[in-house]
């Protein structure tokens, strides 16, 4: 019997441990993850030198409380600051933290400037955002808000539909929040135009612009964040997962201008930018926003794409689409996503499902071309099965 309780639908797989692009499970058998908890390990399982930075930094300090200054803290945050648009960071310890976070910073801004009543946030409907209460209402889907009772202060736009985002913004719109890359929502791309548009829109109406990089950023796309290359800055973006490299980091970061309403008091997290976490962080941060370690993933993402979509082309009753930037990719199915996403496992490689019959593959960024060979073998023979 299992004491855990049952919000997850979990498989009846377990691993005992893992080594960079790889999973070993209980029973002895070695899988490919191409799942790695989600966009979280972002250099694979035991990175080497995230072992040595934990060891050498759980010697020294694990946790001190933010009402002392943490010298690992101001490092990450510098070198985020450095690397991005922002002008101050605050840490978090997730993803779902940052964003509500962020949607806290946003409302507060209006407030310190005397415009209490711009409260409301603007998201894409069947997005995603986290699991707390906040995010779930943010993300307008029924699945998740049933049973939850109700959150206000949220307001929704169907995706693509540009006339009914522009109807949408009221006098009390706070800001428009939107992820560049929609992860669980089918791995769907903003359009580059689209995203300079939005930030237009903001500017005109004056409101707010929030990017959700939570997945797709951190180097995950080839860019550090997937907004870079609509070459705008948003007023706000929350990040997590891959700046752990799988271990609990979450921050917003914002400009100068909407951080000055972030004033003592008005926010806070026990845990957030504790000296465990921010070593780590810095470690991860030196490996993934080098303009090298950046080439290779644009490179292996190149090669990947391509190999799916000959793929593709050669199974078009099993495959509709590839999707994705970088190596933040998604495989829109013909066919029965759950027997899909089995038949790789049992060919040992691990993938996770999305919205719209996808299948999202999330390798580490430093994942080998011959372990993308691999992956590539297996599909191409479930593809072939099911044909």
């Amino acid at each position: 019997m299992s004491y855990l309780a049952k919000n997850y639908n979990r498989k009846k797989i377990s691993f005992k441990y893992g080594k960079g692009s790889y999973l070993y499970s209980t029973d002895n058998k070695k899988y490919l993850d191409f799942v790695q908890g989600i966009a979280v390990n972002s250099l694979g399982h035991t990175h080497p030198k995230l072992v040595k930075t934990i060891n050498d930094q759980s010697k020294k300090l694990w946790h001190v409380s933010n009402a002392f200054q943490i010298p690992e803290g101001e490092k990450l945050a510098k070198k985020l600051c450095k690397k991005t648009f922002a002008d101050y960071v605050m840490f978090q310890n997730s993803g779902a933290e940052a964003t509500e976070a962020s949607i806290k910073v946003a409302r507060r801004y209006f407030y310190s400037i005397g415009e209490p009543n711009k409260t409301r946030i603007l998201c894409v409907k069947n997005s995603f955002h986290g699991r707390t209460l906040a995010t779930i209402f943010a993300s307008g889907s029924k699945k998740m808000t049933e049973g939850f009772g109700h959150v206000g202060g949220f307001d929704h736009f169907v995706f693509g539909d540009h006339k009914s985002l522009k109807k949408k913004i009221t006098k009390n719109t706070a800001a428009i929040m939107i992820e560049p890359i929609m992860g669980e929502g089918g791995i769907k791309v903003i359009p580059d135009w689209c995203l300079r548009e939005l930030r237009k829109l903001c500017n005109k109406k004056k409101i707010l612009l929030i990017l959700d990089e939570v997945q797709s950023g951190i180097s995950r796309t080839g860019d550090f964040f997937a907004f870079e290359q609509s070459k705008i800055k948003p007023d706000i973006t929350p990040i997590a997962k891959g700046i752990g490299g799988g271990f609990p980091i979450g921050a917003v970061l914002m400009s100068k201008k909407i951080a000055s309403a972030m004033t003592p008091g008005t926010h806070g997290s026990t845990f957030g930018g504790n000296p465990l976490a921010m070593a780590v962080g810095n470690t991860v941060m030196d490996i993934v926003s080098s303009k090298k370690f950046l080439k290779n993933v644009k490179s292996v993402s190149k090669y990947f794409l391509s190999n799916l979509n000959d793929i593709k082309d050669k199974y078009p009753n099993i495959i509709k689409e590839i999707r994705g930037r970088g190596l933040l990719i998604g495989i829109q199915l013909k066919t029965d996503q759950t027997k899909f996403i089995k038949k790789l496992m049992d060919n040992k490689l691990l993938t996770i499902r999305a919205a719209e019959n996808v299948v999202r593959i999330l390798p580490p960024l430093n994942v080998k071309k011959s372990e993308v060979d691999q992956a590539l073998k297996i599909i191409k023979k479930v593809c072939s099965e099911l044909n």
